[in-house]
């Protein structure tokens, strides 16, 4: 039997260390050139593949591949693209198989959250049924941190310690000025329904009375008098009052507080800015100067402090995706297996899932992580969460500047007369 050809593609929104992990895939797909052939990658994700846009990996060097370990972002370029059920679109999987043939690619790296988990799920199935067999492996990415059976996701913890240490330093900003400035500032975070990244603000807390002096998670309904009231008496006690907010953040019945009434590519709510709600509050009701920053895009491109810890994890997932495809298994996805039970002890192994049991399931932070106000995480919480942000991966500077890849992208011909209307 000839050996295949292989296809990766980025999912979604990216990290700081997403690149790490096709760094992984390829440069372990290039150790095993007896058994995989040429590396192809979407040119913006699943896209790529059903416009055949299909990236020859081969032309780029070695060391723009090592590079990539170091290089944030979407190298081959993302996208939010979320392919309908079988039974709406069945064109479309179609149409990726049809590619894969044309193209003979035999191993499919969907790298990516709990959407390219299912179409990574799909596609195994469907090709099995169109008498084209395609080896499907998904990667496990996302900030988030919302994947389940991974203990933790590729992608979170170096958005965690960017959160951990902007709220630190922001609070120091602010505690320097309060006795004639300003009182609350309120970080705006990622986290639409889980609140791991919220969370991880409170890793800058070093003693009682720290900043973040409020956290709002998802996962906790918002109490609007609580919360003006946990306010005031913060103020009171310390001069001012740090907020670390997830987007997600909502009342009981579940609404979020900053539903900006429409949905995006996944059919997800658009979320209008949480931050600038609650400052709002705080003026109206107390009478409060506030500031109010969003860490947006920032935190999940912030190679320049990622986790070193989530550098290496981010390269461990991409590596056994290959080598797990190499040793026949199919429909699975490598996860992060935690050993020991806090930062001092910690330490870790890659393990596996079913696709079958990882696609669209989210994972949400537990009770025991939450203080019993709502506004905190307890012990365990943070031991879960200290051993992510361990270590630090600095990329090369030149000039002052981060030093990060550049590709070439250079396109293979296509092969199939007709081409596919994706968007």
């Amino acid at each position: 039997m000839s050996k295949k050809n292989a296809f990766y593609a980025q999912s979604g929104g990216v990290t700081a260390v997403i690149n790490a992990s096709a760094c992984g895939v390829i440069e372990t797909a290039r150790q095993h050139s007896d058994k995989i052939g040429k590396v192809y990658a979407g040119l913006n994700g699943i896209v790529g593949a059903l416009r055949e846009e299909l990236i020859d990996v081969s032309q780029e060097s070695t060391e723009t591949i090592a590079a990539l370990r170091h290089t944030p972002s979407g190298a081959f370029g993302s996208c939010r693209y979320k392919l309908k059920s079988l039974e709406q679109n069945r064109a479309e999987y179609e149409r990726l198989i049809e590619v894969f043939k044309a193209h003979d690619i035999g191993y499919f790296f969907y790298n990516g959250g709990g959407d390219s988990a299912d179409t990574c799920l799909k596609i195994s199935q469907l090709s099995e049924k169109m008498g084209y067999p395609i080896q499907a492996i998904h990667i496990p990415k996302t900030v988030d941190n919302d994947l389940p059976f991974t203990d933790n996701c590729p992608g979170f913890g170096s958005v965690a310690k960017y959160v951990a240490v902007s709220t630190k330093e922001a609070a120091l900003d602010v505690a320097s000025m309060c006795a004639t400035s300003t009182k609350v500032f309120i970080l705006e975070v990622m986290g639409r329904h889980a609140g791991w990244i919220a969370a991880a603000g409170a890793l800058a807390q070093e003693q009682e009375g720290d900043a973040p002096h409020i956290i709002l998670l998802p996962e906790v309904a918002f109490d609007k008098e609580k919360f003006l009231a946990k306010v005031q008496q913060t103020v009171a006690d310390n001069g001012y009052c740090v907020i670390v907010a997830s987007e997600g953040a909502q009342y009981e019945d579940g609404t979020f507080l900053a539903d900006a009434g429409s949905v995006d590519a996944f059919g997800h709510k658009q979320l209008g800015g949480v931050a600038p709600t609650l400052a709002k509050m705080v003026k109206n009701e107390l009478g409060l100067k506030y500031h109010w920053a969003l860490a947006d895009y920032l935190q999940r491109a912030a190679r320049h402090i990622a986790s070193a810890t989530d550098v290496e994890q981010a390269y461990a997932v991409g590596k056994a995706a290959v080598e797990a495809a190499i040793a026949g298994k199919n429909a699975i996805m490598p996860t992060i297996e935690r050993n020991g039970s806090s930062a001092a002890d910690y330490s870790w192994s890659i393990g596996e899932a079913p696709l079958s049991e990882v696609a669209n399931v989210e994972k949400f932070m537990p009770e025991e992580f939450i203080t019993a106000d709502g506004f905190g995480i307890t012990q365990a919480g943070r031991n879960y969460l200290e051993p992510l942000i361990q270590g630090e991966d600095y990329p090369p500077y030149k000039n002052g500047i981060p030093q990060y890849a550049r590709l070439k992208k250079v396109l293979v011909g296509k092969k199939l007369e007709k081409g596919f209307d994706v968007l």
